[in-house]
C-alpha cells in the first residue's frame, strides 16, 4: 500500500516532463514556421521589386535602343557596321550611366551591382523566309535560289528545304494574306511563323533549325537583304557565282569603305554578269532586332525586341523573355505587345 502511494508523484513528475517537452518542441515548430513564412515573405517582395526594376530599366533601354535608330534613320543613307546603332554595349555597371560625376559614381558603386549590356542586330543582313513565297502563295524562284545556296553552304539537306517551302505556300494560301496582324487559324495550312524558332511547325528538325537560325529571320513583309551587314554565308548565298573566299573578300572590301550602292558591290564582285535584283538585295534596314540583359542581385534578365523603323519613326512589333534560338539562348514562347511609335 505505501509503494502505491509513494510512486503516484514520480508518475506525475515524469508526465510534466513530457508535457514540457512537448510545448518546447510545439513552440519550437509555431516559431521556425513563423520564420519561414516571413522569409518566404522578404524573398517573394525582394524577387518582386527586382523584377518590376529589371522591367523598368530594360523598357529604358529599349526607349534608348529606339532613340539611337531614329536619329540613324534621319541622317539616312545606306546602313553598316561603322554606325553607332552597330556598336554594342559592354557590360557596364548602371550607375555609371545615373552619375553627375565620379564622386557619385563611386557612392553608387557602393550601394549597388546592377550591370546592363546589350546591342542591335540587324535582321535584314538575314534571309527573310517570307520572300520564299510570293503574296499570291507561288514560290519565287530568285530568293528560292538564294536558300538554296544557303543549304548548301551549310551542308543541310535539301528535302528540308522542299518541306520548309511547301508548308510556307500552305500557310500563305491558308491566311489569303502577306500579313501577320490579319491571319487565321484554318483546317487547310498551319499558321504563318513568326520568328525561327516556329519554324519547327512546318517541319524543321532541331538540328537544320539550329543550323539556319544565325543567318535567317521572320519578318511581317517582303525585304532586302542588307550587303552591308550580311555575313559572309549570307553574301555567298546572295551573290550568285561566288566562292566563300570571294566573300570573305568582299568582307574586307566593305570594311574599309561600306557600299554607297548596288553598282560597287557588283564592282568589287568583280563579276559583270552579276544580277543585283534591288527587290531582293539593298543597303539599307527597316527591322532590327534589340536584345538587352541585365544583372540585379546576382540574378540575370535578359529581353528580345523586334523593332521596325520608317524614316524617324520606330515602333516595337514583338518582345518575349527569355531569349529565343535566333539569340542562343533559351527557347520561349514569344509575347506580342501592342506596337509604340517612337
Amino acid at each position: 500500500m505505501t509503494k502505491r502511494l509513494a510512486s503516484g508523484p514520480v508518475h506525475q513528475r515524469g508526465a510534466a516532463i513530457l508535457l514540457a517537452m512537448l510545448t518546447v518542441v510545439l513552440v519550437a515548430t509555431l516559431a521556425s514556421a513563423a520564420l519561414w513564412q516571413q522569409w518566404r515573405t522578404v524573398e517573394v517582395e525582394s524577387a518582386e521589386r527586382a523584377r518590376a526594376q529589371s522591367t523598368w530599366v530594360l523598357n529604358g533601354a529599349l526607349d534608348w535602343a529606339r532613340l539611337i535608330l531614329s536619329e540613324d534613320g534621319r541622317k539616312g543613307g545606306s546602313d553598316h557596321l561603322g554606325e553607332p546603332w552597330a556598336i554594342p554595349l559592354e557590360q557596364a555597371r548602371l550607375s555609371t550611366f545615373l552619375a553627375a560625376d565620379r564622386s557619385d559614381t563611386l557612392a553608387a558603386d557602393a550601394s549597388t551591382n546592377a550591370f546592363l549590356s546589350g546591342h542591335i542586330i540587324d535582321l535584314q543582313a538575314r534571309l527573310n523566309v517570307r520572300n520564299l513565297v510570293q503574296d499570291d502563295g507561288k514560290v519565287h524562284p530568285p530568293a528560292l535560289h538564294m536558300w538554296e545556296r544557303l543549304f548548301s553552304q551549310l551542308g543541310l539537306q535539301r528535302s528540308q528545304l522542299d518541306t520548309l517551302v511547301a508548308q510556307l505556300t500552305r500557310a500563305q494560301r491558308a491566311s489569303g494574306t502577306g500579313q501577320v496582324a490579319n491571319q487565321s487559324a484554318t483546317a487547310d495550312g498551319p499558321l504563318w511563323p513568326q520568328d525561327p524558332e516556329q519554324l519547327a511547325w512546318l517541319g524543321l528538325d532541331a538540328s537544320t533549325l539550329a543550323r539556319l537560325s544565325p543567318h535567317i529571320a521572320v519578318l511581317p513583309e517582303r525585304t532586302p537583304v542588307n550587303l552591308n551587314t550580311a555575313s559572309a554565308t549570307v553574301l555567298a548565298a546572295c551573290l550568285d557565282g561566288i566562292t566563300p573566299s570571294d566573300a570573305q573578300r568582299l568582307l574586307q572590301v566593305r570594311r574599309l569603305k561600306p557600299w554607297e550602292n548596288l553598282d560597287e558591290v557588283k564592282n568589287s564582285a568583280r563579276l559583270p554578269l552579276l544580277v543585283m535584283d534591288a527587290q531582293l538585295m539593298g543597303l539599307s534596314t527597316r527591322f532590327f532586332a534589340l536584345q538587352g540583359a541585365l544583372q540585379i542581385e546576382g540574378k540575370t534578365v535578359q529581353e528580345y525586341s523586334v523593332v521596325q523603323r520608317d524614316g524617324t519613326r520606330v515602333k516595337a512589333l514583338w518582345r518575349k523573355r527569355p531569349l529565343p534560338l535566333i539569340a542562343r539562348a533559351e527557347q520561349g514562347t514569344p509575347t506580342p505587345t501592342m506596337p509604340t511609335d517612337f
